[in-house]
């Protein structure tokens, strides 16, 4: 289970532009995406902010993938060391949890899928295309969204190889 938060400008070349940028925090898993938000453009994420998204979360789990639940709350939680997400209040709801939460290792943009291969790919997409509301850049990201299968059932599974190489290293690089 990944989580990124890029920032993308998403704007019409109209003179009466939505110009705006919004940052979307996103997880998922092998089946594709669990749970994401576009948060509104005066937005920040915040320790506080992190951990109500984190039961929003938690709550889609249990909706979308009932067998986590039904094998123990055996959740392994990939969590990069953002200062939102390593908050007191953020680690203290992460153990009523009771989910495996895997090392964070020096970050190596070709090792975190979301970095490298979904959000890479997003902007390669989101170049050419311009939105006029937030309701036009939700259904876009939908829809963008659902044609990403493939990536997430592949991606997923070479990550645990991918981590057993880069968190002894330090984050050195390796062929």
């Amino acid at each position: 289970m990944g989580t990124t938060w890029p920032r993308v400008n998403i704007h019409n070349k109209t003179e009466y532009s939505w110009k705006k940028k919004l940052m979307m925090c996103i997880w998922w898993d092998q089946l594709g995406v669990v749970y994401y938000e576009l948060l509104n453009p005066s937005e920040t994420i915040t320790g506080t902010l992190y951990q109500t998204q984190l039961m929003r979360l938690s709550r889609a789990l249990k909706e979308k993938r009932p067998r986590y639940y039904s094998r123990c709350n055996k959740i392994i939680f990939l969590l990069d060391n953002a200062r939102p997400h390593v908050a007191v209040p953020v680690k203290n709801y992460l153990n009523t949890l009771d989910w495996e939460v895997l090392p964070h290792p020096s970050y190596s943009p070709d090792i975190w899928p979301s970095d490298y291969h979904l959000f890479r790919s997003m902007a390669h997409t989101l170049s050419e295309q311009r939105f006029t509301s937030y309701e036009d850049t939700k259904k876009w990201v939908d829809l963008w969204i659902v044609s990403k299968d493939k990536f997430f059932r592949l991606e997923i599974r070479t990550l645990p190889e991918k981590l057993k190489k880069v968190v002894p290293s330090e984050g050195q690089y390796f062929d």
